[in-house]
């Protein structure tokens, strides 16, 4: 399941990448937010489900994912002007993810078989380090700390390095590339 909402991401991360690039328009990324939000809402949800593995972890980035989409199609369709809530929310998303990035490098607990809590993964780890930078530019965005240029490219180019990539290496490879 992650694995396809990676992709699904993907498909909106690249248009928003380039709508601040000057390349596209609103109320069409809006929608496209709105659509991929939803679908990472119930992805989190599901894989959070027995059916997934119980996966809380992975469930506790991919909800949170969702809301941030869900409220960037509002911000956007409803022309909100004053993005500082939209930043607070990605300074949240910011610190969640800092916290998944130091449970994929240590792996977190052991259980009493000896493994860890949460399979460690270097690529995964700097995934979610790559995706700190992230938040904190769409913060620094919102709050006219940054140009919306700097946030478009590192939208385009964590869509290939941090959904595209890992996504297709897993499925295709059955690994990931570090």
């Amino acid at each position: 399941m992650t694995l396809v909402l990676l992709v699904t991401i993907s498909m909106l991360w690249f248009p928003i990448g380039l709508f601040y690039l000057g390349q596209g328009d609103a109320k069409t990324c809006g929608a496209i937010a709105g659509f991929v939000g939803v679908i990472t809402v119930i992805g989190g949800i599901l894989q959070a489900t027995p059916l997934f593995g119980s996966d809380a972890f992975t469930a506790t980035l991919l909800i949170p994912f969702g809301i941030v989409y869900l409220t960037i199609s509002y911000v956007i369709l409803a022309g909100t002007q004053d993005l500082r809530s939209l930043g607070n929310l990605s300074l949240m998303m910011c610190i969640i993810l800092a916290i998944g990035a130091y449970f994929f490098f240590t792996g977190g607990g052991v259980k009493a078989d000896g493994t860890s809590f949460i399979p460690k993964s270097l690529y995964l780890g700097l995934m979610m380090l790559a995706f700190v930078v992230l938040t904190l530019v769409v913060w620094a965005v919102t709050y006219g700390k940054l140009s919306p240029k700097v946030l478009g490219v590192v939208l385009l180019v964590l869509t290939f390095f941090g959904l595209i990539i890992p996504a297709y290496d897993l499925i295709g490879f059955g690994k990931l590339p570090l």
